[in-house]
């Protein structure tokens, strides 16, 4: 057992909660907590998805897990959630749940943005509502907010979706410092491209981004390793922190807005 794993289960054992545990970034958050002893909470939409990788954690790794079956962008999914592992000595929330969906914000359907931005922004407000306290009674505990690279500074043709990220970054930092006196560690996890099927959702081609995707294990390696340190902010990939670091936020802006619309392009053209 690496120092990481055993600093994992001796801060955050024995149970951590992973939501949008089904694939991807999710995926592998359950997949490394259990292979670093913790038992797993599963929780996402698709229930065939969470039993199957429950049995193969089960398998590999000789941990307990348990599938919730939940939809974050319903208003009180979040107190189903928590009402479900009420039982259950969690000390690691990773509040991973999320998606997004490139248009121009001039087509898009009211009631779909208000869906999005309920399950990228308010399902992390009412996970961090509900667990936060359970976490401070514990004295130490963790929570990690998902996030997303560029947010904060606006992407064009996903106004919405960037906007609700953004509140998920300045809401993770502001607990960082209130919980942090209650033994709470808080991180945000700013996601960067990363080899997900989100990509080709986007109707992005890694072969030909600018800047080459990030695995999911490396994503979530750092994310780890990061909140065990209790850093606020944590952006994976040593590029990605310095091409944050170095391009204004107004050159990011148009870089973004004309590799968005392009892939809007192409779409429509499909």
């Amino acid at each position: 057992m690496t120092k990481q794993q055993r600093g994992l289960i001796d801060r955050f054992g024995p149970w951590a909660l992973v939501t949008g545990a089904s694939s991807g970034i999710g995926a592998e958050f359950a997949r490394q907590l259990a292979r670093a002893g913790l038992n797993v909470v599963l929780a996402a939409r698709r229930e065939t998805l969470l039993d199957r990788l429950g049995q193969d954690l089960q398998g590999e790794f000789g941990v307990e897990t348990r599938s919730v079956v939940v939809d974050l962008s319903e208003t009180e999914a979040a107190a189903r959630l928590h009402a479900a592992v009420e039982d259950l000595d969690i000390g690691l929330v990773v509040s991973n749940a999320g998606t997004g969906d490139p248009g121009s914000f001039l087509s898009e359907k009211r009631d779909e943005m208000i869906r999005r931005f309920r399950l990228n922004a308010l399902a992390h407000l009412d996970i961090a509502h509900h667990f936060s306290p359970r976490l401070a009674i514990r004295g130490c505990g963790g929570l990690i907010l998902g996030g997303a690279m560029g947010a904060a500074h606006g992407i064009p043709f996903m106004a919405n979706d960037a906007g609700s990220k953004a509140f998920v970054q300045s809401f993770g930092e502001s607990l960082h410092r209130e919980l942090r006196r209650k033994g709470v560690h808080v991180t945000v996890l700013v996601v960067p491209p990363t080899d997900t099927a989100i990509l080709s959702k986007f109707g992005l081609d890694p072969a030909t981004m600018p800047m080459k995707p990030i695995s999911t294990s490396q994503c979530v390696d750092e994310a780890l390793e990061a909140v065990q340190r209790n850093q606020s902010l944590c952006l994976p990939g040593a590029m990605n922190r310095v091409m944050s670091a170095l391009i204004p936020a107004s050159i990011a802006r148009i870089v973004m807005g004309k590799m968005i619309e392009q892939t809007l392009a192409k779409r429509m053209r499909a």
